[in-house]
C-alpha cells in the first residue's frame, strides 16, 4: 500500500497541472528569495572592501545584485505556456483585426 493511501491522502493519478494557487506561491517564494539575497549581498560587498582594501570586487558584487529586482519581476509574472487549444486573445494578423473592428465598429454613412 502506498504511503499516501495509508494516510487517507489521495493519490494523483493524472498529469494535471499545479493549480492556480500553488502556481502563484512558488512565484512568490521566488520572488521573496531573490529580493532577499539583495540586502546579504550589499552587505557582503562592504565586508570584501573592509577586508580586501579593493573596491573593485565591491562594485563587482553590487554589479551582480543590481538585475535582481528586474530579473525578481520577471520570474514573478511569470506562467505557464499557453497550451494548444487555449484561446489566443489577439488577431493573428491584420486582416483580421480590420474584420474584427467592422463587426463591432460598422461605419457609419454620413452622406444620407
Amino acid at each position: 500500500m502506498a504511503r499516501s493511501e495509508a494516510e487517507g491522502e489521495p493519490v494523483l493519478i493524472t498529469e494535471a497541472a499545479p493549480s492556480l494557487e500553488e502556481q502563484r506561491r512558488a512565484r512568490v517564494r521566488k520572488y521573496s528569495l531573490m529580493m532577499a539575497v539583495r540586502i546579504p549581498a550589499l552587505v557582503l560587498a562592504a565586508w570584501a572592501y573592509s577586508l580586501w582594501q579593493n573596491p573593485l570586487i565591491s562594485l563587482a558584487i553590487v554589479g551582480v545584485s543590481i538585475p535582481l529586482p528586474w530579473m525578481a519581476v520577471l520570474i514573478a509574472n511569470d506562467r505557464p505556456p499557453r497550451t494548444k487549444d487555449e484561446p489566443s486573445r489577439y488577431p493573428r494578423d491584420l486582416r483580421e483585426q480590420r474584420a474584427v473592428e467592422a463587426v463591432h465598429h460598422p461605419v457609419i454613412d454620413e452622406g444620407r
